[in-house]
């Protein structure tokens, strides 16, 4: 089994964002009406600092994106009904069998991904991730959740993600994790560390790299203290709404039951 993983290195970014621009010309993701929704998207880069850290002034970025976690807890709160699904190693041929809800971890490149035929926009899955990586695209009429797949498509016709390929300083490094002789192990040798806490340790498969100050400012800014509180009213809402749902998409309505059933959580997260 792979596990796809990517590296930061903070010594070469330079916060460009040709990374997150490369990310929403890929996918068509939506710029967002805010600078509180752009953030909130595939590929992002936050600026940190100048500021004080015990090995002296630091300034820095944050480019984050899905982690593609071992232990993702955006799999687990998914109320989408489940359905067996096979997954075939591309490598190998192997293939395994799985009960899937609407979004789940490869068992053979370890990267998270979504069926947004089955996704049902409730916004579980966004509210369980403690890095922010997930959202509910609303633009298009048919709300889905949405985050960075590590650009799968193009890897196996073997290309690089997209954020890799645009990257100029080349501060993004893509590969295998779980072979010791890529580039991406090499790093982790080096000591590229992930953002985990005492409170959050789910696995991670992002990771950075840098001088002492820079992931001192990085670590202590961006690491998640503690996971997200589950927000059962808006899973319980979802699986109450799905036969709705089912009713709507078989009627060809699905786009605007769904807008009015992510508009109604979101109103109800306000109270």
């Amino acid at each position: 089994m792979s596990q796809y993983g990517m590296i930061i290195d903070l010594e070469k970014c330079v916060g460009c964002h040709a990374c997150a621009i490369a990310c929403r010309a890929e996918w068509e993701v939506p710029t967002g009406k805010d600078s509180a929704e752009r953030e909130r998207r595939r590929n992002w880069v936050k600026r940190l600092g100048p500021s004080k850290t015990p090995q002296g002034l630091a300034s820095t970025y944050y480019p984050g994106l899905c982690n593609h976690c071992d232990k993702p807890a955006c799999v687990t709160v998914c109320p989408a009904d489940k359905v067996e699904a096979t997954f075939t190693d591309p490598k190998s041929g192997a293939t395994k069998k799985m009960e899937v809800a609407a979004t789940w971890k490869d068992p053979f490149n370890g990267t998270v991904q979504i069926d947004k035929e089955r996704c049902l926009g409730c916004g579980a899955c966004a509210d369980a991730c403690p890095y922010s990586a997930r959202y509910v695209n609303e633009e298009e009429g048919d709300p889905k959740a949405d985050k960075c797949t590590f650009c799968v498509e193009r890897v196996a016709a073997g290309l690089e993600p997209a954020c890799v390929q645009t990257c100029l300083a080349r501060a993004r490094i893509f590969g295998d994790l779980s072979d010791p002789n890529s580039e991406v192990s090499q790093y982790v040798k080096k000591g590229a560390v992930k953002l985990e806490s005492a409170k959050v340790k789910i696995g991670p498969n992002v990771r950075y790299y840098g001088n002492k100050k820079d992931m001192h400012l990085l670590t202590t800014t961006s690491t998640p203290q503690a996971m997200p509180q589950a927000n059962l009213r808006r899973t319980i809402m979802a699986q109450m709404l799905k036969p709705a749902m089912d009713q709507a998409k078989n009627l060809g309505m699905l786009g605007l039951a769904g807008a009015v059933i992510v508009k109604g959580l979101s109103e109800d997260e306000k109270e």
